[in-house]
């Protein structure tokens, strides 16, 4: 039996657009029919080389209510309303795009092509050489990869599928157990996605009008707690989309690899903390790259747990990462000024107390305080 009436009143009530409703009601409809939303190795085979950028070029979404896992129903949470609610994920874009009546005013204004990406991409900036690149080719959509290293290889990467050869996006959350290893074998799907996407417009409004203002893209269930500090609160499911997984919705779409310098996510605190060192510099455009000294080396840094929320960075000092390789930090710690680190090193404290990081250079150490 469907709750989803109760998804619908609880969304009207917040004054949720009817475009997104029929989104989360979608995606909904895929968990009642036990829609997994798994792509399993089986069905698809690795892209072979793409077209490379150097070849051509020159230099707000409403929130979905969260599900309770046992019982399929809205969450409440009277301790913070606003936990009730989770983030429907970025393919909530299209949805957007209908509903706020953005895409018919790009239209009307003679608006053909767009490009969108992650806000967390600070190394995205719109590049006149892909956008020519874009027109000329006559593609509907362009997504920019870029070859995937050991720090990528969670996250999601560019396939085709076996059954008619389209483009696809699989995501870690779309991967069954057993495929967990191929997924991360960054030899053999080499291609990761940035997230920074190219749209023909006129193309997509297309598609909304036969999909009734829902494009089809694939359901991800996240399994969460209401209360993210808090791994005891109710059990939720959060069910997202992905925007880079409209690739297989539009035939004939494509996909160019950019160099590194157009990929620099902040998703995790790791991130945030490595963008904060100077391993990264500011670039006159306003994009964030790797410091060109690395010669577009990527840099790992992995925190542990104590360090998952943006707050609990604070205090933890700035070391500088310019030569390092990789950083792994577990446990409490903090930096003192004036710490460097070269090569590959990492910080384990296993007690409850904080243990300070005297100054100086650690190259290549793994060492336990």
């Amino acid at each position: 039996m469907s709750n989803f009436s109760l998804f619908r009143e609880k969304m009207e009530s917040a004054d949720v657009p009817e475009a997104a409703i029929r989104a989360f009601e979608r995606n909904y409809q895929a968990l009642l029919r036990d829609e997994s939303g798994l792509i399993p190795e089986g069905s698809i085979k690795p892209c072979e080389d793409l077209p490379q950028l150097s070849d051509f070029s020159s230099a707000s979404a409403d929130y979905d209510p969260s599900l309770l896992a046992q019982t399929l129903k809205p969450v409440e949470w009277p301790k913070s309303e606003s936990s009730e609610w989770c983030p429907p994920g970025h393919g909530d874009l299209y949805a957007a795009l209908s509903g706020s009546g953005w895409l018919a005013s790009l239209l009307a204004e003679g608006v053909k092509y767009a490009f969108v990406s992650n806000s967390d991409n600070l190394g995205a900036v719109l590049d006149a050489g892909l956008l020519q690149y874009f027109a000329g080719s006559d593609k509907p959509f362009l997504m920019e990869v870029t070859e995937r290293t050991e720090a990528d290889k969670k996250g999601g990467h560019l396939a085709m599928r076996v059954e008619d050869s389209q483009l696809l996006l699989r995501e870690v959350a779309q991967c069954p157990e057993a495929d967990i290893d191929e997924f991360q074998n960054i030899k053999k799907h080499r291609y990761f996605n940035t997230n920074s996407l190219w749209i023909r417009l006129d193309v997509l409004k297309d598609l909304l009008d036969k999909e009734d203002g829902v494009l089809p893209l694939p359901m991800i269930q996240n399994k969460k707690t209401v209360d993210p500090r808090d791994a005891d609160s109710t059990k939720v499911y959060q069910l997202e989309t992905a925007m880079g997984a409209a690739i297989e919705s539009f035939a004939g779409s494509a996909a160019v690899c950019v160099p590194r310098s157009r990929f620099a996510p902040v998703k995790t605190s790791s991130d945030l903390f490595a963008i904060r060192t100077d391993a990264y510099v500011e670039e006159a455009d306003g994009s964030i790259n790797l410091s060109a000294v690395r010669n577009g080396d990527p840099l790992f840094v992995s925190l542990s747990d104590e360090y998952k929320l943006v707050d609990s960075l604070e205090g933890l000092g700035v070391p500088s990462l310019i030569d390092a390789k990789k950083l792994v930090i577990s446990g409490p710690v903090r930096f003192s000024d004036g710490v460097k680190i070269v090569g590959d090193v990492s910080f384990t404290n296993e007690s409850d107390e904080t243990k300070w990081i005297a100054g100086g250079t650690y190259q290549d150490e793994h060492i336990v305080l």
